[in-house]
Order: structure tokens, then sequence, then C-alpha cells
């Protein structure tokens, strides 16, 4: 909504990620109910299942050797560079690359949405919340 709302992603845009499958599945749900495209950039050591599943929600999946995060062919350093490549070719707003692990809508949509819609469901009362964690994105916000 942000990318959408500050015009740097334009309509039918392209999403890039590196994501080891579970953000790339969101994402890819997400950007065909607005009418995006998804390009994903993961590990080819993932399981075929999550590749499968992207590739049906419409995902264009590339698979990249798994390599240290400072080589520039680490998976999320090529789907930097595709975003980069795509604006280069149509134009800025063609394609975002969201930025999972930096980008402060990560946090901001838990933040806004998860942690209140918990808060509620649970009556306002939380004595523990245990959830496995990725980004940090998720146990950031509803703190």
């Amino acid at each position: 909504e942000e990318a959408e709302a500050s015009g740097a992603l334009r309509p039918g845009g392209t999403i890039c990620e590196g994501t080891s499958g579970s953000t790339g599945i969101s994402l890819s749900l997400a950007a065909a109910a607005r009418g995006y495209k998804v390009h994903i950039v993961m590990p080819d050591d993932q399981a075929a299942e999550k590749v499968q599943l992207l590739r049906r929600f419409g995902a264009h999946v590339e698979l990249v050797r798994p390599a240290s995060i400072s080589n520039p062919e680490h998976y999320v350093n090529v789907a930097r560079r595709r975003a980069a490549e795509i604006c280069e070719k149509e134009g800025q707003g063609a394609a975002i690359f969201a930025d999972q692990f930096e980008n402060p809508a990560n946090f901001n949509a838990h933040y806004r949405g998860t942690g209140p819609e918990l808060w509620v469901q649970c009556g306002r009362k939380i004595d523990a919340f245990v959830m496995s964690a990725g980004t940090g994105g998720t146990i950031a916000g509803v703190a």
C-alpha cells in the first residue's frame, strides 16, 4: 500500500523479493489480488512444493545457488538487482524491491494490523505470545 500511495509502484508493476518461500507466498497472493506481477528470487535448495505454490499463485520464480549475503549472487541481492533492471528498462515505478528484511512497512503492518487484531481477539489479555520468526517484522510489530 505504501508503494502504491507514494507512486513507487505503478499499476500493473512488478514486486521483486528475495525469499525462502513464506513471504513470497503472501506477496504473490496479495499482488494477484491487486493486479501486480511478482518476481521471486529464492535459493534452489528450498522445497519444491514452495516453488510450485509460488508459481500456482502467479509468481515468476528465479532459483539461484545459495550464497552469503555479502555475495552479489545472494537471492536478496539478485532480487534487488532485478527490480532495478526492470525500472531501467520500463521506467520508474515499473518495479519495486519489497525488501522484507529492511523495509519499515513490514514492522508497521504488524504494529497497525496484526498486533491490535490479536489484542482485541484475546479480550485485551495476553499471557504469552509464541511464534516463529523470519525477518522479525511480526514479532517486533506485535510487541
